[in-house]
């Protein structure tokens, strides 16, 4: 049993919080102010301390380190309801164990207490924390507060990250604010674009070459990986990256070394590697274009941006800020409610990213004067799922056909387009016959076959 302080001005907080952790046989003790838990922690040992952000008089942030003093190996738990990337960072840095947004699960609330009691406080960072000049990711909506809690975890950590999401969400804000409260932010940010990259030359571009390594290469030459040293690497589009140099850049993530072009001896690495990919990475390792212990390297630490779809709450207040930034700084543009709740209604397919354009295009029509609905470009429609799925089979087939054809010798006795149909046709076959309950003569005339090639195939491929 462990004694555990909650300090929130909310009494059906502290009450639920308290309830919960009692029924796991816990001494909980509630507190509605920071002062008064400061005195609560004069007279008695905690073995954890939740505390609340937003406190009347001393606030959370503030009375963190007294409450870090009073109890010595405690750790503490933050929780508030706006949380902010500042305030995540904030917390993280001077010692919080973790961080909760409001409104919480009580289960999920409870296993992060269990979690924090079973592991050692962090300590504090020694640096202060630089404030924004200006947010790079805007949102105070439940999904945007856990992603603040995210990157506050893992940016003062070396580990790797992948981050995924649709396109226009904002995965090199993200990458930017780990490495802006990183260990390494003194350091150089190398956002580098696979699928911009000479397929031909990617190797060079990342890992460097030398002198007469292939035609062209006149002289020595580092490569991106290198330039970036003491820094951070984004690896954007992860899943552009050639089948055939996989293999190497699993190597030099691991080993923290790799060789240039031409080059035997292997060249240090001091990097902190980040990757980002709107592509689903599960389906490329199943069709064999990505490798697997790649996809877990990169993968350590996975943070997915949320559409805008999914967090319309944080329109207005992204609007308003496009609008100030076109503008110029510090003037605030007009949106009028009718204008908010059409955008609040738009699917957004290209998410961040076409909301700024959208407000852009908007201010430029209006001309300075109030921004009406009329002046809004017609919303990007959301890509039809049949399209959608078929773009990303075409995408798999021609990454697998790529892959294969960087392997020719692996099964010399079949032909590329034998191993193409032994991938292809079972799906195919099966799908059609359970659409035609087992019936082969339906399922053949579906297919357009002749029904003796349907039962020759089916016997082929072992198919009942």
């Amino acid at each position: 049993m462990s004694e555990i302080l909650i300090v929130d001005d909310e009494a059906s907080i502290c009450w639920a919080l308290s309830e919960a952790l009692k029924d796991e046989g816990h001494g909980v003790c509630s507190a509605a102010s920071a002062e008064e838990g400061l005195e609560a922690a004069r007279a008695r040992r905690f073995d954890a301390v939740v505390l609340d952000v937003r406190l009347p008089g001393l606030d959370g942030l503030a009375a963190m380190g007294v409450f870090r003093d009073q109890t010595p190996g405690a750790p503490i738990i933050m929780i508030t309801a706006f949380g902010s990337l500042e305030t995540a960072v904030r917390a993280v840095a001077a010692g919080a164990h973790d961080y909760m947004v409001k409104p919480f699960e009580l289960d999920h609330a409870v296993a992060v207490i269990t979690r924090a009691l079973e592991t050692p406080a962090p300590v504090p960072a020694t640096a202060t924390v630089p404030r924004e000049p200006e947010p790079t990711l805007l949102g105070h909506s439940p999904a945007m507060q856990q992603l603040y809690r995210a990157i506050a975890l893992v940016a003062p950590t070396e580990v790797s990250v992948l981050i995924t999401g649709e396109s226009g969400t904002g995965k090199e804000l993200v990458a930017r604010a780990i490495h802006r409260h990183g260990p390494r932010k003194n350091g150089p940010f190398a956002p580098v674009c696979l699928s911009a990259l000479n397929p031909s030359l990617v190797e060079s571009e990342l890992f460097g070459h030398v002198r007469g390594a292939f035609t062209g290469a006149g002289g020595d030459r580092k490569g991106l990986l290198e330039l970036a040293a003491g820094g951070t690497v984004l690896l954007d589009e992860i899943g552009d990256v050639p089948a055939n140099l996989q293999v190497k850049l699993l190597r030099a993530l691991e080993q923290r070394e790799a060789a240039a072009v031409g080059e035997a001896r292997p060249r240090a690495l001091d990097i902190r590697v980040l990757a980002a990919t709107n592509r689903p990475l599960q389906e490329l390792m199943a069709a064999g274009a990505f490798r697997e212990d790649l996809f877990f390297r990169l993968g350590v630490f996975q943070i997915h941006i949320p559409p805008l779809r999914d967090r319309r709450d944080d329109i207005p207040e992204l609007a308003q800020h496009f609008l100030a930034r076109f503008q110029g700084t510090g003037v605030h543009g007009v949106l009028s409610e009718a204008v908010l709740q059409g955008l609040q209604a738009r699917p957004w397919a290209g998410n961040v990213r076409e909301l700024r354009n959208t407000i852009e295009h908007a201010a430029i029509v209006a001309r300075g004067r109030a921004i009406q609905p009329a002046d809004l470009p017609p919303p990007q429609p959301r890509p039809n799922a049949q399209a959608s799925t078929e773009a990303r089979i075409r995408e798999q087939l021609a990454a697998w056909t790529l892959q294969a054809l960087s392997t020719p010798h692996v099964e010399p006795e079949r032909s590329l387009s034998e191993r193409f149909l032994e991938l292809t046709e079972p799906p195919l076959l099966r799908a059609a016959l359970e659409d035609r309950g087992g019936n082969r003569a339906s399922a053949a005339q579906i297919l357009g076959i002749h029904r003796g090639t349907l039962r020759e195939k089916l016997r082929k491929y072992g198919i009942e």
